[in-house]
């Protein structure tokens, strides 16, 4: 109906004028989109753990704002699922999340058991004998994961365990 009134060759200038302004404001924008990554360059999100056994879960990114949660395990996993400048907001194992200055983080990876009685195997496969049964709660040391297999030690005994049974460990990570 539009083109009864203005002619055809109207509109390709017109709109043309309009979509560029469009474009040179948001070019910017999305270079910096591309060249700007988490503050610390790693990919979120990722699992690390608690470095101190006392650890204030803010409300927001900085020291102004409310502990909501103190978690009190050294070395429990937790999965960093954003970031702003030094803080990481972080999630445990049951879904509570805040945010912790990185500081109070380690790379060290770790798990904590979740299944009612996780198996720990000798070798990667289910019929391989077991090493012992850990209970929900127990956090363990990450050493190796394959797709359907995490090497740990826990509580000084080193083993295999499907990484359904566990958590701190992305299905089908691989780990060395």
């Amino acid at each position: 109906m539009t083109s009864a009134i203005f002619p055809r060759r109207f509109f390709r200038p017109v709109l043309f004028c309009l979509v560029l302004p469009l474009l040179a404001a948001l070019l910017p924008a999305l270079v910096l989109a591309q060249q700007s990554p988490a503050p610390s360059g790693l990919p979120i999100p990722r699992f690390v753990s608690l470095r101190s056994g006392e650890v204030n879960i803010r409300t927001g990114p900085g020291v102004r704002y409310p502990i909501d949660w103190v978690f009190l395990r050294k070395d429990m996993p937790v999965e960093i699922v954003a970031e702003f400048d030094t803080w990481r907001r972080i999630r445990d194992a049951e879904g509570t999340e805040g945010w912790v200055h990185q500081s109070l983080l380690s790379g060290k990876r770790t798990i904590v058991f979740t299944a009612p009685l996780a198996s720990l195997r000798r070798e990667p496969r289910e019929s391989a004998p077991l090493v012992a049964k850990a209970e929900p709660g127990v956090i363990g040391e990450l050493q190796e994961c394959r797709p359907a297999w995490c090497r740990v030690k826990a509580a000084g005994l080193t083993g295999w365990v499907q990484p359904i049974e566990v958590w701190g460990v992305y299905p089908d990570e691989w780990m060395r």
